[in-house]
């Protein structure tokens, strides 16, 4: 059972320092400021960096119990702070996944040059991907979409989130596991489990949360963007996606309609919308299982 303490004074687990602890650090340009990239695992040969971009209101540590999984495959894992969250300084102008697209392009151009990178996003930051591909398809070799919104397939919103900042500490806390309740999880006794390691990174993510005022990822603007993308793209969801519901059968066909080199949508079960948190041997099994696949064949 997690300490109800002031969400601001949650610690950060042990794992979670130890982790960022191994990483490489790097900053590209962004504004008034730098976007912040952790790096972990070496480059091998023939093997792009794996770039993974998080999800809204959150960091780099959306992926914490996937870095050494996937690091121990082999791959070279590029995970940044997307603008406006985290460490990174905000967009230049805007506050949504649009504002991202150019600050992200220019740093990848600066940090691999002509060299493509496996990209997957996850939430927001599949969306932030897909608009990224489809200004500028040289970037990637293949696509990875996870637990993405904006497919255009729901009739209207599938859950509601309960405002927190007005609350005093206890309300504030009680609100954060509700909505972490409502949206990400499909088993909501993960939230205090490891001594609350997704309450306190939750915590400490909408703490640090500039955009807040975010409304494309309730669009169709992935759908929209995604006939520009003519790389391999794939798609991994939780079966229990509190974004899509019983709605998550008609993915693969609006998939399918959207991307013209679809390879496939993989549902992982007993798991919601953080599906990489929530299953993560699974969801790597289903990650590593694309980027083979979209390799051999692209």
């Amino acid at each position: 059972m997690v300490t109800q303490q002031p969400l601001a004074t949650l610690p950060v687990p042990p794992e979670v320092l130890a982790l960022r602890g191994q990483a490489r650090r790097e900053t590209t340009p962004c504004g008034g400021g730098d976007i912040v990239w952790h790096v972990w695992g070496t480059p091998q040969d023939g093997m792009p960096p794996l770039v993974l971009l998080h999800g809204g209101s959150g960091s780099w540590t959306h992926w914490v119990r996937n870095i050494e999984g996937l690091a121990a495959a082999g791959r070279e894992l590029w995970i940044v702070d997307l603008p406006g969250f985290g460490d990174s300084a905000s967009p230049p102008a805007g506050g949504d996944a649009d504002a991202l697209v150019q600050p992200l392009a220019e740093s990848l151009r600066a940090l691999f040059g002509p060299r493509q990178c496996d990209l997957v996003g996850f939430s927001f930051g599949g969306l932030t991907a897909g608009l990224l591909l489809a200004a500028h398809p040289e970037l990637a070799r293949q696509l990875v979409l996870v637990g993405a919104p904006a497919m255009g397939v729901v009739p209207q919103r599938q859950f509601a989130l309960k405002a927190w900042r007005h609350l005093p500490e206890a309300g504030q806390i009680a609100a954060h596991r509700y909505n972490l309740a409502a949206l990400m999880f499909q088993n909501p006794a993960l939230i205090d489990e490891q001594d609350g390691l997704a309450l306190g990174l939750h915590v400490a993510n909408v703490l640090r949360d500039r955009m807040p005022r975010r409304r494309l990822a309730h669009t169709d603007a992935l759908a929209r963007a995604l006939p520009q993308v003519g790389c391999p793209v794939h798609a991994i969801y939780g079966r229990g996606d509190a974004i899509y519901k019983e709605w998550i059968g008609a993915l693969e066909g609006a998939y399918a309609a959207a991307a013209p080199d679809f390879r496939g949508l993989a549902l992982i079960e007993d798991a919601g919308h953080w599906v990489q948190f929530e299953r993560p041997q699974a969801f790597q099994q289903a990650l590593l299982a694309a980027l083979g696949a979209g390799a051999g064949a692209a």
